[in-house]
């Protein structure tokens, strides 16, 4: 299978990691923190290895699975070592209010598609999906967005490698409003649906 990146060391890269993992892909780690990056490794097991900091991350597709607040940060420090790579962007862009942070007119894929090397590819994914609900093995519905066909082919065929169901938006202008999402889905835990929900499509044929 597939050589898998993540940056990142959060609920959700263990969540799509542990999958990865599961569907027999090459899983790579990378935080800062050395010594947390192996307890995470050793926690997943199935051969996830621990990659440096900074260093071109082995994966064809890299997950950048860190805050919105420091993802430009992040992939600008590492520059040149993303270049050819699928970026898949998860990250959310609200704050606690539920208000996003992005500045007017622009969106946070926007951004770090602006900050990533122009040989890569940044496609959005994975953020209108809980970390928690990822590790309960349904076959949610996973939304895809970005410019290039053949990453987003490459996105969509490791996320159906995960048990999951990929569905493509468009191009990557649609990722501010699959941003736009990450408020709703938490208003609607908040308000009487509770956090174990995900959004799906239903296709009537």
């Amino acid at each position: 299978m597939s050589s898998i990146s993540f940056i990142g060391l959060g609920s959700m890269a263990s969540a799509i990691a542990a999958r990865a993992i599961a569907a027999d892909h090459a899983v790579e780690l990378i935080g800062r923190d050395a010594t947390k990056t192996q307890g995470l490794a050793a926690a997943l097991g199935g051969g996830a290895r621990v990659g440096r900091f900074g260093s071109v991350p082995t994966g064809d597709i890299v997950v950048l699975a860190v805050p919105y607040a420091s993802a430009v940060e992040v992939v600008t420090e590492y520059g040149a070592a993303l270049a050819g790579k699928v970026i898949v962007d998860i990250t959310n862009t609200f704050n606690a209010d539920l208000e996003l942070v992005t500045p007017e007119g622009t969106f946070g894929a926007k951004e770090i598609a602006k900050a990533s090397p122009d040989s890569a590819h940044v496609v959005k994914a994975f953020n209108t999906v809980f970390g928690h609900v990822l590790t309960q093995g349904r076959p949610l519905d996973v939304f895809v967005a970005g410019d290039d066909t053949q990453a987003k082919a490459s996105v969509s065929s490791f996320i159906t490698s995960l048990g999951l169901r990929p569905l493509d938006v468009g191009g990557l202008e649609m990722a501010r409003y699959l941003e736009a999402v990450g408020p709703l889905t938490i208003g609607l835990a908040q308000n009487g649906v509770g956090f174990d929900h995900a959004l799906s499509v239903s296709i009537f044929s």
